[in-house]
C-alpha cells in the first residue's frame, strides 16, 4: 500500500470519528420510557418514588403529562412530579411545578395538599437570621394562605405552628440588626429595631431582652424617664426574666431605682416596677 494511500485512509477515519462518537451518545443518553397503559405507567412511578429512585420517577410523570396530557392520571403524575422535586430538595421546580398545578386545578380533591406542599418548599428554604429574611416573608405568605384557605384541615394546624416559628425568626433578625447599630452607638436605628420586635412580634420570646436594650438606650441617652417607663412594662410583664433582673440593675446603678425596692421573687405587683406601671400607665 502506497504512502499516499494509507494518509488517504487515516484523514477519512479521522473525519468519521466526530459523527461515529456523536452516533454513539445520543444512543447512550436517550431516556426512552416504555408506553403502556397509563395506569400502569403511574404505579411505576410512585414505586420509583417510594424507593427514592427519583430519576426514574420523574421520568416516569413526566412520560404521563406528555403522552396522555387529558387523562386524570396526567393531573395526579404533576403533582406528584412536585412531590418528588420537594424531596430532592428541589424547591424552586417544586414550587413552579406546584404553582402551575395550583392554576390549572383549583378544584382538585388534593388542592389543600399542594397549597401545603408549596408552601414547605419555601419554608424549608428559610436561611439562618444572619441572611436576607425576604425567603421568611415568602414562606409566611404561603403559610398563611393554606390556613386561610383550609382552616380546619390537618395542614392549617402544622402550618400555624410554622407561621410561629416564622415569625420567632423575623423578631430574632431584627434583635440581631439592633444589637449591631447598639453596639456601634448608632442608637436611633438600634430603637427603631428594638421597638419594632416589641410592638410587632409581642408573641415572642425576643421582647423580654428588646425591652431591656431599649432601656439601655435610653439611659446611654440620659433619657432617664423613657428609661423608667420602658423597665415598667419589662418589670410588670416579665417580673422574672434575667433582663429583670440586670435592667433592675442598671437602674440602681443610675440612681433610678433602690435596691430596697425590689419585688422579691416573682411578684410583679410589688416594688419599684409595679409602682411606676400604675402611676405611668
Amino acid at each position: 500500500m502506497s504512502n499516499r494511500l494509507q494518509r488517504a485512509m487515516f484523514l477519512g477515519i479521522i473525519a468519521l470519528l466526530p459523527l461515529l462518537s456523536g452516533c454513539g451518545s445520543t444512543d447512550e443518553n436517550a431516556k426512552q420510557v416504555p408506553l403502556g397503559p397509563v395506569e400502569t405507567m403511574y404505579n411505576h412511578g410512585i414505586d420509583a418514588l417510594n424507593a427514592r429512585r427519583f430519576s426514574t420517577a420523574d421520568d416516569q410523570f413526566a412520560a404521563i403529562e406528555q403522552n396522555y396530557p387529558f387523562s386524570s392520571w396526567a393531573v395526579n403524575a404533576q403533582l406528584m412530579s412536585g412531590y418528588s422535586r420537594y424531596l430532592q430538595n428541589k424547591y424552586t421546580e417544586a414550587i413552579g411545578t406546584l404553582d402551575r398545578f395550583i392554576q390549572l386545578h383549583p378544584a382538585h380533591r388534593d388542592i389543600a395538599y399542594a397549597y401545603y406542599l408549596r408552601s414547605l418548599s419555601y419554608y424549608e428554604q428559610i436561611g439562618d437570621i444572619q441572611r436576607d429574611q425576604k425567603g421568611t416573608e415568602q414562606a409566611m405568605s404561603a403559610l398563611r394562605e393554606v390556613v386561610t384557605r383550609f382552616p380546619d384541615s390537618a395542614y392549617a394546624q402544622d402550618a400555624k405552628l410554622k407561621i410561629d416559628l416564622c415569625v420567632d425568626h423575623l423578631a430574632g433578625k431584627e434583635m440581631e440588626i439592633g444589637r449591631f447599630y447598639q453596639k456601634r452607638h448608632l442608637y436611633e436605628a438600634a430603637l427603631g429595631r428594638f421597638q419594632r420586635v416589641v410592638d410587632d412580634f409581642q408573641t415572642t420570646n425576643h421582647v423580654p431582652e428588646a425591652l431591656a436594650r431599649l432601656t439601655e438606650i435610653y439611659l446611654a441617652l440620659g433619657l432617664k424617664e423613657q428609661a423608667k417607663k420602658t423597665a415598667a412594662v419589662l418589670g410588670y410583664n416579665y417580673p422574672g426574666s434575667d433582663w429583670y433582673e440586670s435592667t433592675y440593675a442598671q437602674l440602681v446603678d443610675d440612681g433610678i431605682a433602690n435596691s430596697a425596692d425590689k419585688a422579691p421573687g416573682n411578684e410583679p405587683h410589688r416594688g419599684f416596677f409595679s409602682r411606676v406601671w400604675h402611676a405611668v400607665f
